[in-house]
């Protein structure tokens, strides 16, 4: 299994479980993140990985060119799922968060990072446009032009000044799970009131502009810069 789910009493705990790919995403994981969230039993919901050195390194580059548009499709289907569910989904990331695994991150509603997260959103370089549906909420519009456009590594303390993360913690997945703990102690209807009040100002309309911009891309995968 390329997920592991396990429920806290009432937080569902989903973790990235391909740690020779660094958690590179392909449809069973995708399928798995989708299906531990919709069936989780209560309003939390924390994804992290089995690894601390990677949340994940995107999707994985190695399918087959006839599968990548199906991967892309999916993956916009993922997170615009995670966006629209009730349950609040908290993410507890350390090591590299790139690409399509820095777009889980910003899917996500809560972010804690451990000190050592490094997260790139590399899309141009590719010919494809990632993450500029949520950056622009999270951290202001110039700075997502520049995280877009550049595909440079944001350190930890970087993120949490700009408000890419929440909280930069030395165990993610630890805090996470009580966090989410205290979320399930409240009434879970207002919470996801909150979440839908929220999600009025949010980035539905430029997650679904981008997914229509990256709909035409050809599969070419040009060489990769290191992490």
């Amino acid at each position: 299994m390329s997920v592991h789910v396990e429920d806290r009493d009432a937080v569902r705990v989903v973790l990235l479980d391909r740690a020779s790919k660094r958690n590179a995403l392909d449809l069973a994981m995708v399928e798995g993140i989708r299906e531990a969230i919709g069936s989780a039993p209560g309003i939390a919901v924390v994804l992290g990985s089995t690894d601390p050195r990677s949340f994940s390194a995107g999707a994985d580059l190695d399918l087959a060119d006839t599968d990548r548009t199906a991967m892309s499709d999916a993956l916009y289907d993922l997170y615009l799922f995670m966006r629209a569910t009730p349950k609040v989904l908290i993410a507890a990331a350390s090591g590299h968060a790139v690409g399509g695994g820095a777009q889980l991150l910003i899917a996500c509603d809560l972010r804690l990072a451990g000190p050592d997260i490094a997260i790139r959103f590399v899309g141009p370089g590719h010919g494809l446009v990632v993450g500029a549906w949520g950056l622009p909420s999270l951290i202001g519009r110039g700075r997502a032009m520049d995280l877009c456009l550049s595909m440079r590594t944001v350190s930890a303390d970087e993120a949490l000044a700009m408000g890419l993360v929440d909280r930069v913690v030395e165990e993610p997945l630890e805090r996470a799970i009580e966090q989410g703990a205290e979320i399930s102690a409240l009434d879970p209807g207002a919470v996801a009131a909150v979440k839908r009040v929220i999600a009025v100002s949010d980035a539905g309309e430029a997650l679904r502009l981008e997914r229509a911009e990256n709909s035409s891309w050809d599969g070419a995968v040009p060489p990769m810069p290191d992490f």
